[in-house]
């Protein structure tokens, strides 16, 4: 899952809480009907409900503990190391500069 860029684990993030609620409304629109096959199938998708929120939960802190940790570490860097930091900066703003004045 490390190889997902951010833009892909927000969309998966969203398709997956999609569909959990898909699934949740599924259950109520089933719930007055109580037939062997249906209640079985009810009960195995009120597991894999609870089984998928849990795994967005730990997803959504996954991705969280990661952003902060890559935020921390840009500012340790900056706080290291300033007038790089300053250059590095100046660069790509000049670059950026350029491109958007070449249209």
């Amino acid at each position: 899952m490390s190889e997902l860029t951010t833009a892909q684990r927000d969309k998966l993030m969203s398709d997956l809480k999609v569909v959990v609620a898909d699934a949740e409304e599924l259950l109520k629109l089933t719930a007055s009907d109580m037939s062997e096959s249906t209640a079985s199938l009810r009960a195995r998708l009120q597991d894999r409900l609870t089984q998928s929120k849990h795994s967005l939960v730990e997803l959504q802190a996954t991705a969280t503990d990661k952003a902060k940790a890559a935020g921390h570490a840009a500012d340790d860097y900056v706080h290291q190391h300033p007038w790089k930091s300053v250059a590095i900066g100046a660069g790509v703003g000049m670059i950026v500069g350029l491109l958007i004045g070449r249209r």
